[in-house]
This record gives structure tokens, C-alpha cells and sequence, in this order.
């Protein structure tokens, strides 16, 4: 599977951004994911989808801010962020794992960036007056 990320950019304190991630090849319809990475830190996850059912996930420190999508007949996914903050600034990545994980391993493992087979080139947010 290929990921093209795009839509990142520079926006300034309390503004919006969307993220794209579109999936080539392969089918890879289980899971789609966002992860982050400040410099100098590991790669931290942000959000998941779940192909089947539309099931989120959330860190803590995005939740209610950003919001994960995805559009079955283009094959993409999304990352909505809203009311963006100075640290959230990072390169962000979007990931996906195939096959159709069972919901309970969704909630355990969605956050784990190696249970995810492949990853897009990542695309830099900054948030900055």
C-alpha cells in the first residue's frame, strides 16, 4: 500500500488545518491512523479509524479538537484539526494496517505505531503567530 499525506502548512494559534491521506495498491481497508513527531522525539499517535464501522480513537491531547474520517469510494482518509495550539506543531504521518482487526484489538493496539504495516512520507504542521 502507498500513502500520500498532504495539507499540512503554517496556520497560527486557534486555527484549522485538514489532512489528507490518500491510499494506493493493495487494499488495506483495516485501519487507518495519524501519528505525530516532534523533533529529536519517537513518533506519538494522534488518531485511528477503523475501515469497517467507522470506529475513533483519540489521544488525550487531541480529543475533542481533531477529528479522523475517511471516505470509502476515494480511498482517503482525513485529519480535521481544529482550534490548533504551538505544540502541536510536528511532522504528522498517516499509517494503516490491513485486514480487518476485531474491535477489541482496535482499542488496545490503534495507538501501538508497530502494529501498522505502512507509512506515508509525513507532511509538517506548524502552528505559529
Amino acid at each position: 500500500v502507498q500513502l500520500q499525506a498532504s495539507g499540512g502548512g503554517l496556520v497560527q494559534p486557534g486555527g484549522s488545518l485538514r489532512l489528507s491521506c490518500a491510499a494506493s495498491g493493495r487494499s488495506s481497508r483495516g485501519v487507518m491512523a495519524w501519528f505525530r513527531q516532534f523533533p529529536g522525539k519517537d513518533r506519538e499517535f494522534v488518531a485511528a479509524i477503523r475501515w469497517s464501522g467507522g470506529n475513533t480513537y483519540y489521544a488525550d491531547s487531541v480529543k475533542g479538537r481533531f477529528t479522523i474520517s475517511r471516505d470509502n469510494a476515494k480511498n482517503t482518509g482525513y485529519l480535521q484539526m481544529n482550534s490548533l495550539k504551538p505544540e502541536d506543531t510536528a511532522v504528522y504521518y498517516c499509517t494503516t494496517r490491513g485486514g480487518n482487526p476485531i474491535l477489541s484489538y482496535f482499542w488496545t493496539d490503534a495507538s501501538k505505531k508497530d502494529w501498522y504495516d505502512s507509512w506515508g512520507q509525513g507532511t509538517q504542521v506548524t502552528v505559529s503567530s
